[in-house]
């Protein structure tokens, strides 16, 4: 089951640059942290390290949340909560030609090429949203 967003919702995660994607380690510690992303209708596709923390919470608990605002005092926000997965469908940065084309200059911003981020950011993370919070 997939959350629905309205118009309004849907226009904030398409201006969106990036989410606090919300995962939880087997501690029990919530750890959030900034992912470029991209919403293709029915999932949010995030690109990772293999070894990163975020997948090996995911690995353990597939339940998440990505957060976002753009208003200073959070008096408007945006949390979907969701299932995510770690995938192996053969997609990434350099076949996902959305995502190579909103973070082209954020890429090359921080000193990588398509095809190194690609090769360092190999792990394929699928966000199925189950619910939306958002004031």
């Amino acid at each position: 089951m997939s959350a629905k967003f309205d118009d309004k919702q849907s226009a904030v995660i398409a201006s969106a640059e990036y989410m606090w994607l919300t995962t939880v380690r087997e501690d029990g510690m919530p750890q959030p942290t900034p992912v470029w992303f991209i919403w293709d209708g029915e999932t949010f596709l995030v690109f990772s390290t293999p070894n990163a923390q975020k997948v090996k919470n995911i690995r353990a608990n597939p339940k998440v949340a990505l957060n976002y605002t753009d208003s200073a005092d959070a008096e408007t926000y945006l949390v979907i909560m969701g299932e995510a997965k770690i995938v192996d469908d053969g997609v990434n940065v350099m076949t996902h030609s959305a995502y190579l084309e909103k973070y082209r200059e954020g890429i090359k911003g921080i000193g990588m090429t398509p095809e190194s981020m690609a090769a360092e950011y190999s792990a394929a993370i699928r966000i199925t949203p189950t619910r939306v919070r958002h004031e």
